[in-house]
């Protein structure tokens, strides 16, 4: 048995009673979800969403996703511009306001890394929570999917923050406490106490297993088709074993690739967005044109 399959035994009581996937949601989740399924059946669920009427009539005409062809663009960096609404910018205060900030430390060193690592964490979050990205790639939002979507992401920031030497390793070790807080409070919120502690650090293993994994796919002695077929395992294959199904083939080449254009995009990034986490993830559904664009 894997052991995402063993953790995902153990926690199985809390997700038959939706727990665990409210904890990984923002909206509750009317029918009961197991923890993994099988791609087709996963597949389906996704296409059939009880959520999704909603959330389309909201956002308008949704593009017609075509998975073969998503993420062939030329990679480029991620950085938001100077003027984005979207920026985390420090407060500017004078006077004895700054005067008083600076002695409780706000402005230290540590201070600006903890609260960079913070904004950092909220774009991971705030982009692995989209319901764009699991439509595009075929996934039913379950803890183990969230969770396996989640570690990817904190993996490619990771990895890039090691391009930075020391300094990206120490800002990383921020992040992963911020990441490491929020896993075990989403986890303790969904209701599932009894052996928090224990859960916690098997799925501690399983970040760091994967981390490895990813980093082994990516190396230059890795083939093209290591990732595909680590990301198969890590993101939707409910055992490490199991084969990959030829209908899931699309969408997991479709993740690869994704993954593989986000690194290079990050490593495009400079460090000051790195930093303070001003940059943005790509969107996973390609743009639609306006009404008023498109009859002109």
């Amino acid at each position: 048995m894997s052991r995402w399959r063993a953790v995902a035994s153990r926690l199985s009581a809390a997700a038959e009673s939706h727990l665990l996937p409210r904890a990984f949601s923002k909206g509750p989740s009317p029918l009961p979800q197991a923890l993994s399924r099988n791609f087709s059946k996963a597949a389906a669920a996704t296409s059939h969403s009880p959520s999704a009427a909603p959330f389309a009539a909201a956002a308008g005409p949704r593009p017609e996703v075509r998975v073969n062809s998503l993420f062939l663009s030329k990679p480029c960096s991620l950085a938001l511009p100077p003027d984005s609404p979207l920026r985390a910018e420090d407060p500017h205060y004078e006077g004895i306001k700054r005067l008083m900030l600076t002695l409780l430390l706000f402005y230290s060193k540590q201070s600006k890394s903890i609260r960079g690592a913070n904004a950092v964490y909220h774009r991971i979050t705030s982009h692995v929570d989209k319901p764009d990205i699991y439509e595009v790639f075929q996934l039913e939002k379950t803890f183990k999917t969230t969770f396996s979507l989640l570690v990817l992401h904190m993996w490619l920031v990771l990895r890039r923050l090691k391009e930075e030497g020391k300094d990206g390793v120490k800002f990383g070790q921020y992040i992963y406490e911020t990441y490491n807080h929020d896993v075990e409070l989403r986890v303790s919120k969904a209701g599932v106490n009894l052996l928090l502690t224990k859960w916690m650090k098997e799925l501690e293993k399983i970040f760091y297993g994967n981390i490895v994994k990813y980093d082994t796919a990516m190396s230059q002695e890795a083939s093209q088709d290591d990732l595909v077929d680590i990301i198969w395992r890590n993101v939707y294959a409910d055992e490490a074993s199991q084969p990959m199904d030829a209908a899931a083939i699309p969408a997991v080449q479709a993740l690869a690739r994704y993954t593989r254009r986000e690194a290079t995009c990050l490593s495009l990034t400079d460090k000051e967005a790195m930093f303070t986490g001003n940059f943005k993830f790509s969107n996973v559904l390609p743009n639609v044109p306006s009404p008023a664009k498109q009859r002109r």
